[in-house]
C-alpha cells in the first residue's frame, strides 16, 4: 500500500496582521508537534488575494478547503489534522 501524501496546508495572511502572528504561532507548534511543513502566503499587495482573503485573514487551508479565518484554534487545528499525517 502507498503511503499518502502530507495533507498540504497553507496559511494566507498579511505583514503586521496580529491575527496571522497567532495563526502563525499555533501552526509553528503543531509542525513541530506532528511533523509537517506548511506555506505562508503573504497577500499584501496582490490584487487577486487581496480580493479573495483580505476580509477573512488569517485563513487556513488544508488541500485547498478553507478550514479557519481569523482565529486557528490549537485543538481544532490538531483535531482537522488527526489520520492526515
Amino acid at each position: 500500500m502507498a503511503a499518502s501524501a502530507p495533507p498540504a496546508i497553507v496559511l494566507y495572511g498579511a505583514r503586521d496582521c496580529v491575527l496571522c502572528t497567532g495563526a502563525e504561532d499555533v501552526l509553528d507548534r503543531l509542525a513541530r508537534e506532528l511533523g509537517f511543513d506548511y506555506r505562508k502566503v503573504d497577500i499584501g499587495g496582490i490584487a487577486a488575494l487581496e480580493a479573495a482573503y483580505r476580509e477573512h485573514i488569517p485563513v487556513v487551508e488544508i488541500d485547498g478547503e478553507r478550514v479557519f479565518t481569523h482565529f486557528v484554534p490549537l485543538q481544532a487545528m490538531r483535531e482537522r489534522l488527526a489520520g492526515r499525517l
